[in-house]
């Protein structure tokens, strides 16, 4: 059987760009917790969305570093208490 030698990969130095990147993303605001969800057993809702609402909602959702299900179950408790 033929040996084949593998050569110890090296650390290379981080640039200054990726070391300016690193330390903002460690100087802003940590993604907020999503609320727990409770323990019983969750019913689904599915939804069709044209695929440009969605693209919109799914970026909305990522420039506020929340999830979209948060969202909408945010969305939902807040239209049903109001329109209890």
């Amino acid at each position: 059987m033929k040996k084949t030698a593998f050569r110890q990969p090296t650390a290379r130095p981080l640039t200054a760009a990726a070391e300016n990147w690193v330390a903002e993303s460690s100087q802003a605001d940590p993604a907020p917790r999503p609320k727990p969800v409770p323990a019983e057993k969750a019913a689904r809702l599915t939804i069709d969305l044209p695929p440009d609402l969605h693209a919109s909602f799914k970026a909305a959702c990522a420039k506020q570093r929340t999830r979209m299900v948060d969202e909408v179950r945010q969305f939902i408790e807040d239209w049903t208490q109001k329109h209890a």
